[in-house]
This record gives structure tokens, C-alpha cells and sequence, in this order.
């Protein structure tokens, strides 16, 4: 499908508007149009250039913009078609306008917002469905906003913590590569030219950053390829099953960082599963959603054999206990919610802790790589300074 821009009459109010479609042709979007009570007056098709494309992502920040509007809307008492309509005209991202526009074409087709929402996998997930579903049903949709627009800020502080603790390592490292790099085609072969002119044999370390200098140099494009495809084959091997088995194992027990992933999906697993049940979810449907939110397919097999086992018509809590990467506080809190008929309140409770220890784990870790990255820093340097500037000074003491 193409994407055209348009400017428009609404025919009931005579109000001009600005925004973009979607649809095969220019003559199938003026037709949109005319059903959805405009009369076009300009219609151009969008280019699919560079800032076009990144204008054509929808962000967290869009979503969340968005439940946070909607919610606002819905609880003022509008009717669902003019809060979509308002919420369209006062969104910047053009890809997030043409989502909300589609919406408010299904929703004045008659279809619910939920089975709109259901075209747009991309933007909306299952947990929004879910909730937006029983918001419906209940009669709470603003509440279900409300709790969904809280979520999404919950995971996307979380994974911007996650982030920057990553960032400075990242850059530091890169930082020594570069340097490295410098030394080796620029400092290095200058030693190498010093030694000829005096008729002196390398030192070994000398003499081997200078082969592997010299490979580099002469066979560019080899190193080029080895490399394009090793990245090329990590980037596939990580679309197949077993790649996708295989990362979600190793985070799970990559030193160092293994106890921040944990802590990190059992957050999103007991922050979703209250979201669920306190909105009305079916316990089996709050499983089977809330595992797959972890985006971790080692972790959601244990919360799907869990699922199993309540089907059969065990307790959750039970059903949890001893399963593979699922924390002990978890069913421990579930057990409690159980005796007490709160359960969505004692898995909140448990979302909490996780997300203060994740808070503690990332200031650790931080505090951790900085003198782990000094080490690694004074090793390079080390290795540099004996490979070029001890040979230098042996020969400045011979003469």
C-alpha cells in the first residue's frame, strides 16, 4: 500500500484538515476520504525517503502519548469515534496518525476498538489488546488506558537503564579498538622502519603486531569479507529457532549480567500478569500473555508448562514453584494472594521488588565496570607501550 497526504473538508463541521492514508492508489484514497464524510481537496503521495522512513516508525513515546490522550478523552465522556478523531489531528508522527486513523474508520464501520486494534500487531501487542478488550467489556477502557500507558513508561525507564549502563562500556571499548587501531597502521610501522635502517632484529611482541599489521594492509579484503560474513551469519543464526533458544539461554547465564536479565523478566512477567487480572483477564489468557511480554523464549516455556499445570487445575502458585528461571518470590507472593484473594496486588508487590533490585543490580553493575574497564584499558596500554616504546628506548641505550 501506498501513504498520501491529504487536506480535506469535513463535511459536518467545515473544518480543514491535514493528515495521511493509506491505500492502493490516489483514486482509492479519495474514496476513503468521501466515506469518512471529507471532501479532498488536495491528495499527494508521500516520498519514501530517508527522514520520510524514520517519520514512519512508531515509537514507545507515541503509544504512550497516546494511551495517555485516549484515556483522557474516554473519562471526559467522549464517545470513542471523536476522541480517535481529536487524538489524529494532534499527532505529530505520521505513521501513529495513519494507525489512529485507520482505527477510526473500523470504529465508525462498527467494529470495536479491540478488533480494530487487531490490524495494527506492530503497535498494539497482546497485552494491549487484552486490556483494552476487558476494558471494553467491563466498561473501564479509560482504567485500562491508564494502566496500560503506566506499563509501557514502567518497561521503557527499565530498558533505558538497561541501556545506559551498557553505553559506557560501549564506548570505551570502542574507544581502545580505535586507538589500537591508530598505533598499529601508524606507529607501529615506523618501528618496524627504524629497525631496518639499523640492522636490528624485532622484539618478538614488536614483531608480531607488525605481521599482523601487515596482513591487515595486504589482505584488506579479506578480513573485510571474514568479517561481513560472520556478522552476516550471526545476524541469521539469531532468526532461527535455535538462535533464538540460544541467545535467551545466554543471557539468562551470561556472567555479570545474568541476575539483571532475570530480575528484569520476572518484572515484566508479574507487572503484566497484575495488570491482567486486576482488569478481569482469565487467569489461563493472563499466563499465556504475560509469558510472551518477556520476549525470552527459555523463561516463557516455564510460565507455559505452568500454564499446563493450572489447566489441570493446580494452584498458581504451585504451578510456578521449582520451574526453570522463574524466582522463588514469585510463586511465594502468588501462594499469599491466593490465601488472601488478592493476587493481582501480591504479584504487584512482587513486580516492585524486582524492579528495586534491578535498580540496585544496574548501580552495581555500574559501579563494577568502571575499574573492570580500567584493568582491560591499562592491559592494552601496557601491550602498546612494550610492543613500541621499550624497542625504541633498547635502541636509543645500544647506540
Amino acid at each position: 500500500m501506498k501513504r498520501y497526504a491529504y487536506r480535506a473538508k469535513d463535511r459536518k463541521t467545515g473544518q480543514v484538515l491535514k493528515g495521511s492514508i493509506q491505500a492502493e492508489s490516489e483514486r482509492a484514497a479519495g474514496k476513503l476520504l468521501l466515506e469518512r464524510g471529507y471532501m479532498p481537496d488536495k491528495l499527494r503521495e508521500e516520498g519514501e525517503g530517508i527522514l520520510a522512513a524514520l517519520n514512519n516508525k512508531v515509537t514507545t513515546k507515541d503509544k504512550i502519548v497516546f494511551s495517555r490522550q485516549f484515556a483522557t478523552l474516554i473519562g471526559a465522556g467522549l464517545p470513542l469515534a471523536n476522541a480517535l478523531r481529536t487524538i489524529a489531528e494532534q499527532t505529530q508522527n505520521k505513521a501513529m496518525r495513519t494507525v489512529i486513523e485507520e482505527l477510526l474508520a473500523d470504529v465508525e464501520a462498527g467494529k470495536s476498538l479491540g478488533d480494530a486494534m487487531v490490524k495494527h500487531p506492530k503497535v498494539f501487542n497482546k497485552v494491549y489488546l487484552a486490556l483494552v478488550r476487558a476494558g471494553e467489556m467491563s466498561g473501564t477502557l479509560d482504567d485500562s488506558l491508564k494502566r496500560l500507558a503506566v506499563q509501557q513508561e514502567k518497561d521503557a525507564a527499565m530498558m533505558s537503564k538497561i541501556r545506559g549502563a551498557m553505553t559506557y562500556p560501549a564506548i570505551v571499548l570502542v574507544v581502545i579498538v580505535l586507538v589500537v587501531g591508530f598505533m598499529m597502521f601508524t606507529v607501529v610501522p615506523q618501528v618496524e622502519k627504524l629497525y631496518d635502517d639499523l640492522r636490528q632484529e624485532l622484539p618478538f611482541l614488536t614483531a608480531f603486531l607488525v605481521g599482523m599489521t601487515a596482513f591487515v594492509i595486504e589482505f584488506w579484503w579479506l578480513v573485510a569479507i571474514i568479517l561481513a560474513a560472520l556478522v552476516w551469519f550471526f545476524l541469521q543464526f539469531r532468526k532461527t529457532p535455535t538462535g533464538v533458544k540460544f541467545m535467551a539461554t545466554f543471557k539468562l547465564n551470561v556472567p555479570v549480567f545474568k541476575g539483571l536479565f532475570r530480575e528484569l523478566y520476572m518484572a515484566r512477567f508479574a507487572r503484566t500478569a497484575q495488570i491482567l487480572l486486576s482488569t478481569g483477564v482469565a487467569m489461563l489468557d493472563t499466563m499465556e500473555i504475560s509469558g510472551e511480554s518477556m520476549n525470552n523464549v527459555v523463561v516463557q516455556k516455564s510460565v507455559d508448562e505452568a500454564a499446563e499445570m493450572v489447566r489441570s487445575g493446580k494452584a498458581l502458585s504451585e504451578s510456578l514453584k521449582g520451574k526453570p528461571y522463574i524466582v522463588l518470590l514469585v510463586p511465594q507472593m502468588a501462594s499469599i494472594g491466593e490465601q488472601s484473594g488478592k493476587i493481582d496486588e501480591m504479584l504487584g508487590k512482587a513486580a516492585q521488588v524486582f524492579e528495586d533490585e534491578l535498580d540496585e543490580k544496574l548501580k552495581m553493575i555500574s559501579t563494577m565496570i568502571e575499574p573492570i574497564l580500567m584493568v582491560v584499558l591499562g592491559v592494552v596500554a601496557g601491550g602498546m607501550v612494550g610492543a613500541i616504546l621499550f624497542p625504541i628506548y633498547a635502541l636509543v641505550g645500544s647506540i
